[in-house]
């Protein structure tokens, strides 16, 4: 995959070697929403240069991590998805999304939201939580261009790209959408502050804001 070798039998080691080259996690955050074209993937990850897209692509499909499947009916393009070993990766890049999250408030300058980097969020949020069995809850969330969905169905919480028709909720959110997330601006004050919009029953986003949750790291919140 790379000439890059730490020279340790170590799993840790062997890790950072597949997967600790640069725009590498960001391509499985993206393959871990669901498979991508490769148009797909260079449109979620603006600023990535061709030659690398193509070459991480390929040091992941060496590595059996990806894959790729031949076009099929009306598709006439290549896709790429996460394999089963891929797929054991989600985990982990859940635990380094959440933990990144727990530092960053604010976007800096010249940060964007993509489709993918807001559905892996939404995902990291609802974890494993158990919700109740006879929830049956729809929500669509826009953050600036980007569109995401979250189901609330059968105990369990589910997060994918797109809108979806018929949502009992929209939700419109700036960036203020973290603290929500993080359990530092109530549901209440979201909607007050004009730091979301609601389209829908306004105690339906108290039910969001209440089960989807990634907390700020102690030392965000502790007074400087």
């Amino acid at each position: 995959m790379t000439n890059q070798h730490y020279g340790q039998f170590c799993g840790l080691a062997r890790a950072a070697e597949i997967v600790g080259q640069r725009w590498t996690l960001l391509i499985l955050r993206d393959l871990s929403v669901g498979p991508r074209r490769y148009s797909d993937l260079a449109a979620g990850l603006p600023g990535i240069p061709t030659n690398t897209l193509a070459t991480r692509l390929k040091e992941l499909e060496d590595e059996g991590i990806v894959e790729r499947a031949a076009p099929v009916g009306a598709e006439r393009s290549v896709v790429y998805g996460l394999t089963p070993r891929g797929q054991e990766l989600g985990p982990a890049l859940e635990a380094l999304s959440r933990w990144g999250a727990g530092g960053m408030r604010l976007p800096r300058e010249g940060e964007i939201v993509t489709t993918a980097s807001i559905t892996a969020a939404l995902r990291v949020a609802a974890g494993d939580t158990v919700v109740p069995a006879d929830w049956d809850t729809t929500y669509n969330v826009r953050v600036g261009e980007v569109e995401s969905h979250v189901v609330m169905r059968g105990g369990a919480i589910t997060a994918d790209p797109g809108f979806v028709e018929h949502a009992d909720l929209e939700i419109t959110a700036g960036p203020g959408i973290r603290d929500v997330l993080a359990g530092t601006l109530s549901a209440q004050d979201a909607v007050a502050t004009g730091a979301v919009e609601l389209a829908g029953d306004p105690a339906l986003f108290e039910r969001f804001a209440e089960t989807l949750r990634v907390p700020y790291s102690a030392n965000l919140l502790a007074p400087s």
